[in-house]
């Protein structure tokens, strides 16, 4: 039971792509004071939790009002995700603004797409949907739960971070969560596309 969590738990945490996100949070937040920039970390931390969980409980309700199925889904969400996790390797090459106000900063762009982009919410579709059973399905959400706290915990203490790794560690360790993504997007790629042909 503990090893499937811990599984579950890293996979989400690197689907999350932590470290994409602190620098982005940091680009984003580098006007704000020390005190504000935690009060957006917090904020981004509540607004991943809601729309993550919202994914990953009722997403499997989307297949069944389109008609997708879940292998079809797989393949979309692979590659989508894997495009997304090329972009971390190739170092990101979007450059992030702020908005006028906080709270549309934390909500969007910081929660939603950056931490919680379209490749995230495929990926969270796909799994929430293969997860059945009431104890399995509070292991995952537990799983999600402690990835998404774990991203906001980086996130709060994100100027710490940059001090201690550097701009340059940070984009390294980025690049690396990437290489890991894009194996977790191989997989549910490849998984869709053997059961779409064996059926």
């Amino acid at each position: 039971m503990l090893a499937v969590f811990f599984q579950t738990y890293l996979k989400l945490f690197f689907i999350l792509t932590p470290f994409f996100a602190i620098s982005a949070f940091l680009s984003l937040t580098q006007d704000l004071s020390p005190a504000d920039r935690k009060k957006t970390a917090v904020k981004v931390t509540l607004a991943v939790i809601i729309s993550s969980l919202v994914v990953y409980l009722y997403g499997r309700y989307i297949f069944e009002l389109f008609g997708i199925t879940l292998d079809a889904f797989r393949i979309g969400a692979g590659a989508i995700l894997f495009l997304s996790a090329m972009n971390m390797v190739g170092g990101g090459g979007k450059k992030f603004e702020a908005g006028n106000d906080d709270d549309d900063i934390a909500v969007v762009p910081l929660a939603i797409p950056i931490v919680v982009g379209p490749g995230t919410i495929g990926a969270l579709l796909v799994m929430g949907s293969t997860v059945q059973g009431l104890k399995d399905q509070a292991l995952a959400c537990a799983a999600l739960l402690s990835a998404v706290l774990t991203v906001g915990v980086l996130l709060f203490v994100s100027s710490g971070l940059k001090r201690l790794l550097g701009k340059r560690g940070l984009n390294i360790l980025s690049r690396l969560t990437g290489l890991l993504v894009a194996s977790i997007a191989a997989q549910i790629f490849f998984t869709g596309l053997r059961n779409f042909m064996l059926n």
